[in-house]
């Protein structure tokens, strides 16, 4: 992957779109380190593009706050693909304009839930400098759930 630096890093982490919302009920099962954010695994780590064909509040397992998810045709296979951003409260679809029918890149981990196979996003890339990032990328770590010094460390890509 391609680093960003200096101004086109600034913006392209304006662009995304999570804010940390620490011991927020809107996160509630979203938490890092919770059985959800287990499933998360990096060795399952994967990327495609395809169009999304909807954008949906989804609710991943009995307790969660409400998340946003999307649901992308695969480019190459034509298969449906289920896409779990984050807590509906940490994303903001608003700041990269993401609607229906955009092409976009998804990176993310497969996961299991409830008996379907699901990416947990990292990223949604809609184009070369506008993305939603809501995961670190080497490991998975939620960005709801850094603290606002751990989030601007991440942003400054240090």
């Amino acid at each position: 992957m391609r680093a960003a630096t200096g101004l086109f890093a600034a913006m392209l982490f304006f662009l995304v779109g999570v804010a940390v919302h620490a011991a927020d009920p809107g996160i509630a099962g979203w938490e890092k380190g919770g059985v959800y954010d287990k499933l998360f695994d990096v060795s399952e780590s994967d990327s495609f593009k395809g169009r999304v064909l909807e954008i949906t509040e989804i609710v991943p397992m009995p307790g969660m706050a409400p998340g946003i998810g999307l649901l992308i045709e695969d480019k190459k296979d034509k298969h449906k693909e289920t896409v779990h951003l984050g807590p509906k409260s940490a994303v903001d679809l608003s700041g990269i304009g993401l609607k229906e029918g955009d092409m976009v890149k998804v990176v993310g981990a497969w996961a299991e839930v409830d008996g379907k196979d699901v990416i947990l996003a990292i990223k949604i890339k809609k184009a070369e400098d506008v993305e939603l990032k809501v995961r670190r990328t080497k490991d998975g770590f939620p960005f709801w759930s850094m603290s606002p010094e751990e989030l601007a460390k991440e942003r400054s890509g240090q």
